[in-house]
């Protein structure tokens, strides 16, 4: 019986107080652990939506299946840059599909994986990226905005696990009566 209670409490627990992600330096633990979480909650959330609810516009917001698309490409563009490279043709491909998938609505599957190969990447990024890197001046976009490694690492943790946030709200705003 104590070790089913347990089972269920562990699986409940907020990533961060589940102890450092493994092969992830220290100072990225805080980045690492806000991806893990929106891994952990998201892809299953996506997955239980009937197409008409991941793509609904309540009030005129963005659809829930935007917000994932875009916490996805965001995600990437960001930790690409974070890297030192610039944006692929594909990348920008993506980014003008993007701003266009309401348009296009793909099936709840294809999103969800999208989401999760995007999640799956960044935590690989982030145990490759060693800590004396962290500082080392980044551009950002054709604008070439100043950052560091860490400021945009940091940077693509908040932004996904704020759009998470706007998709479990959209989610309950979206319930059927």
């Amino acid at each position: 019986m104590r070790h089913c209670r347990e089972a269920a409490v562990s699986a409940t627990v907020e990533a961060w107080l589940g102890g450092p992600l493994p092969d992830i330096a220290p100072l990225l633990q805080p980045a690492a652990h806000a991806i893990e979480q929106v891994r952990r909650d998201l892809p299953p959330l996506l997955r239980s939506l009937a197409h008409e609810r991941l793509w609904a516009r309540p009030g005129r917001s963005a659809s829930i299946g935007y917000h994932a698309v875009h916490l996805a490409g965001s995600l990437e563009r960001l930790f690409t840059y974070a890297r030192g490279e610039s944006l692929s043709e594909a990348q920008r491909a993506a980014l003008a599909q993007e701003r266009a998938i309401d348009g296009v609505q793909p099936p709840v599957e294809v999103v969800a994986t999208l989401v999760e190969r995007a999640l799956a990447a960044a935590l690989e990024q982030l145990a490759g990226t060693r800590e004396e890197a962290l500082l080392v001046r980044r551009e950002v976009g054709r604008a070439k905005a100043p950052s560091t490694v860490v400021g945009l690492l940091f940077h693509g943790a908040e932004h996904t696990a704020r759009h998470a946030g706007q998709i479990v709200t959209l989610a309950r705003v979206t319930e059927p009566g």
